[in-house]
């Protein structure tokens, strides 16, 4: 579970939201407050090989030296790949180039996802030397979920398309780890009236858990399901089973 900006509570919020809809883990629940040795030896392991660094760039050194779009970050420049030039370590970041000639890796970076097709990526680009360890204390999302997946057995991971570009990250990373790559599927997004992502910062209502089909039901439709009458269980294991979802 990972939660690192919610209120106290919430992840105990979001299992007993899911479990009222019928969705219950099949191993024990992994929280990655508890991982950090898992992360640091991944990122040690990064480290001995040189493809990783540390830097001393904050947020608002990078946006200066490019133009940034709405919901698009600034593509790091590189600044300490070859030195900190005296500032103080900040953060990690993967140095993108290296672990592509450390694994002779074609560029730029394809995959298929099993709803959006075919997908490219220049990572070296398009994102530049992402970071993985995070100036505030926290790792970042990336090596997170990579390590995690692997640890659990991970073969096919269904989620948003707003973190399909986050892909090829997480593949440059589980090839410079020696880890597999998943399956990966992205679905539909449901957005408010503003055309983002819909959230309670543009008015989303919370999770009708007194009708949990119900709930599942109107899911199933944005997701192009047909509806399902039965238990909440029966209703997941029907569209689980649809031909829809690929292997």
């Amino acid at each position: 579970v990972d939660t690192p900006r919610c209120v106290p509570g919430a992840d105990a919020l979001i299992l007993q939201q899911l479990a009222a809809c019928g969705l219950h883990s099949d191993a024990p629940v992994i929280y990655q407050s508890e991982r950090h040795a898992h992360y640091q030896t991944a990122l040690d392991s990064l480290v001995a090989k040189g493809l990783a660094y540390p830097c001393g760039c904050t947020r608002k050194d990078i946006e200066v030296t490019q133009n940034t779009f709405r919901h698009h970050a600034a593509v790091y420049p590189g600044t300490c790949r070859s030195g900190l030039q005296g500032k103080p370590a900040r953060a990690w970041r993967l140095n993108v180039q290296a672990v592509i000639d450390h694994c002779r890796l074609a560029t730029p970076c394809s995959w298929h996802d099993e709803r959006l097709g075919a997908q490219t990526q220049d990572v070296a680009l398009e994102v530049g030397d992402f970071v993985l360890f995070r100036a505030d204390g926290l790792w970042a999302y990336q090596l997170a979920v990579v390590i995690d997946d692997a640890f659990q057995g991970i073969t096919h991971v269904v989620r948003g398309a707003d973190l399909a570009d986050n892909t090829p990250r997480q593949m440059l990373l589980q090839q410079a780890l020696g880890l597999p790559t998943p399956v990966y599927m992205h679905t539909p997004l449901v957005l408010g009236a503003d055309g983002d992502k819909l959230s309670k910062q543009n008015g989303a209502q919370a999770l009708d858990l007194n009708h949990p089909l119900a709930t599942l039901n109107t899911a199933a439709a944005m997701l192009g399901l047909p509806a399902f009458e039965g238990t909440c269980e029966q209703a997941l294991a029907y569209w689980a089973g649809l031909a829809v979802w690929g292997r």
